[in-house]
């Protein structure tokens, strides 16, 4: 069993900056066994949607959704169990609800996924 808590979501004014959270914590053998984590992202009457993603190997490459290349940032701890989200010039049409992924590998094959229980991020004048 994986469990995540994000922090860091709030309000923020166009063109500013917040930086998310997230503290992975589990047994070690789960948490060894953790193939990615990312952030995905809930907006307003749209699907969730991935934001970015990263690997396990010293973290890995990472991969990001089209909307927020150039802008986010993610980064991981594996030391600390932790994955950040760095978010710059922020748009209204980034608000949303934004969720902590982990994705486990099982034993028998495939991925387990894990979700934290989401930060709000209000990006408005």
């Amino acid at each position: 069993q994986i469990q995540l808590v994000e922090s860091g979501g709030g309000f923020v004014q166009p063109g500013g900056s917040l930086r998310l959270s997230c503290v992975v914590s589990g047994s070690i053998v789960s948490i060894r066994n953790i193939a990615f984590l990312a952030w995905y992202r809930q907006l307003p009457e749209l699907q969730r949607e991935l934001v970015a993603i990263i690997g396990n190997s010293n973290g890995g490459s990472p991969h990001y959704g089209d909307s927020v290349k150039g802008r986010f940032t993610i980064s991981r701890d594996n030391a600390k169990n932790t994955v950040a989200l760095q978010m710059d010039s922020l748009t209204p049409e980034d608000t949303g609800v934004y969720y902590c992924n982990a994705m486990v590998r099982k034993l028998e094959g495939g991925l387990d996924n894990y979700w934290g229980q989401g930060t709000q991020v209000t990006v408005s004048s």
